[in-house]
């Protein structure tokens, strides 16, 4: 058995180290950070190791040579200069309200001017800031470290509450800002966060960071390479593979398609998410920790708000200024992307185009999961039986129990949803394909107006033609019309052609028609 202790949870790397938690060395790339630059953006997922990698800047800052012992840090750097750091970490609480911000930003701003004796508490938070930086600059003499984690999580409750954020942006945009006001005190400063805010403002006086999020000698900062866990954990994987009655290739395999897959950068190596990774090691088992550990609900409240097409966001192709830029209701895209649902999967050079998709298994799988109950009756709890139910049909053969089953996931569709019936039923039926396709082969397409599906088990072949208001009768003309099953006609499988039709009054499928082909 494995002799590391994992450090799930663990995002002070002091603590980490003293304590002899297993730590994949990143200190070579924070000591190239630290002396190319001084002014740094970086946005990556939730628990994706931001934390760790600010308490770590954070240690090497406070000059706490003995903690890098061993690592790469220790050979390179000579001088191990005690700086004054000041450390905020916007993930210490939920923001209901303005209070509740200024709250937070009140609790650290006391700590600092009473080490710094500084006699403005009386001022506005950006100006108790502004003072605590000068001051322990003129008192240490040496210049100010800031290390400011998850700084836009405020705002980022606040989608969907507009006099919300503007309070939020309105507090945090000055209090920023003087970072820029006082560069001549400032040694070094780093913003983490999940997402940018800097289209409303929240950085318009902050145009010196320098974002690193897609720049390329910076992308595996944050999470672990496949190099650096088959060179760190190969004994692990060794026991992961014999607790699962894996051979090794089979469970690196697992691990890769579970796990791996971000790609913050075109071109570059697939990022392994660290928290599902350390989890899968610790508990000799493959599951779904990263996305169990928070649920993204403000997406989905995105999502249905702007009645965004699901089917576009699996397959999505935008440009570098999109994925670059922020939250705004005009585009979903980006917030998607820079919370880690949607990854980099492609890039056309010529068009400078980006080609956006899931970037594994668990957040595919996850996600899909995750939107039936926003979508359907079904609740969280009753949605995998009914899955279940639906591929034991399949499997079967037994078409009416599909459909009368199908049927019901379309009941008591949300009378604000009439508007858009047909973006509600495509989405619905995406959401259905995807759960299916991880239990059978699925194919989805959507053009002109119409929606095919082919459904695959080893015994039956399904190809489904979708109507709006049409008649099942039109949608079998159209599956016969346009050949879509003859490419299956030679196959050994049963092939069954279903036409079927939804009614706007009814809100549900109308009728389905079969034609079965031995």
């Amino acid at each position: 058995m494995s002799s590391k202790i994992y450090p799930i949870g663990i995002q002070n790397f002091e603590s980490l180290r003293r304590d002899n938690y297993f730590y994949i060395d990143k200190t070579a790339l924070i000591y190239q950070m630290v002396k190319t630059g001084r002014y740094y953006f970086l946005s990556r997922p939730r628990r994706f190791g931001k934390s760790l990698l600010v308490s770590t800047l954070e240690a090497y800052f406070l000059g706490k040579k003995e903690l890098f012992t061993g690592l790469a840090m220790e050979k390179q750097e000579k001088d191990w200069i005690n700086y004054p750091v000041l450390h905020l970490d916007l993930n210490a609480r939920n923001y209901e309200d303005a209070d509740s911000l200024l709250e937070e930003l009140n609790k650290n701003l006391e700590i600092w001017e009473r080490t710094y004796s500084s006699p403005y508490s009386d001022r506005a938070p950006e100006e108790r800031f502004y003072h605590v930086i000068r001051l322990a600059y003129e008192q240490t003499g040496q210049r100010v470290v800031i290390l400011v984690d998850e700084y836009g999580k405020p705002m980022l409750q606040a989608i969907g509450n507009e006099a919300l954020q503007r309070e939020f942006r309105n507090m945090l945009k000055p209090f920023y800002g003087v970072l820029k006001t006082l560069d001549g005190c400032i040694k070094f400063a780093l913003l983490t966060g999940v997402t940018k805010f800097g289209k409303i403002s929240v950085f318009s006086d902050l145009n010196n960071l320098n974002d690193i999020s897609m720049y390329e000698p910076f992308v595996s900062i944050c999470g672990m390479t496949e190099r650096e866990i088959h060179e760190n954990l190969k004994a692990e994987l060794h026991e992961l593979a014999a607790a699962q009655k894996m051979t090794y290739e089979q469970a690196a395999a697992e691990l890769k398609e579970c796990y791996d897959g971000y790609h913050f950068v075109e071109n570059t190596e697939g990022i392994y998410n660290p928290f599902s990774v350390l989890n899968t090691f610790y508990k000799m088992k493959f599951g779904s920790y990263w996305f169990e550990t928070g649920t993204p609900t403000y997406l989905v409240e995105l999502l249905k708000r702007s009645h965004y097409d699901l089917e576009r966001m699996a397959h999505v192709q935008t440009d570098a200024d999109v994925l670059n830029s922020i939250y705004g209701d005009e585009d979903l895209i980006p917030v998607i992307f820079q919370s880690g649902y949607l990854t980099i999967k492609g890039y056309d050079k010529e068009f400078g185009l980006y080609r956006l998709g899931f970037p594994n298994r668990e957040v595919e799988e996850g996600f899909i999961k995750f939107l039936v109950p926003f979508y359907t009756r079904l609740s969280k709890v009753e949605a995998p039986f009914e899955i279940q139910k639906f591929v034991m049909e399949l499997r079967a053969g037994d078409v009416d129990a599909f459909f009368k089953r199908l049927r019901s996931f379309f009941a008591d569709t949300p009378y604000e949803l009439v508007s858009d019936l047909e973006l509600h039923y495509q989405n619905v039926l995406f959401i259905i394909y995807k759960l299916l396709g991880f239990y059978v082969n699925a194919e989805r397409h959507t053009s002109d107006g119409r929606i095919d599906l082919v459904l695959q088990t080893d015994r039956f072949i399904y190809v489904m033609e979708f109507k709006l208001n049409g008649t099942a009768e039109e949608a079998m003309a159209q599956i016969n019309e346009k050949g879509y099953a003859q490419p299956f006609e030679k196959d050994g499988r049963q092939l069954f052609k279903i036409g079927v039709n939804f009614s706007n009054k009814t809100r549900n499928i109308e009728k389905w028609i079969v034609e079965k082909q031995s």
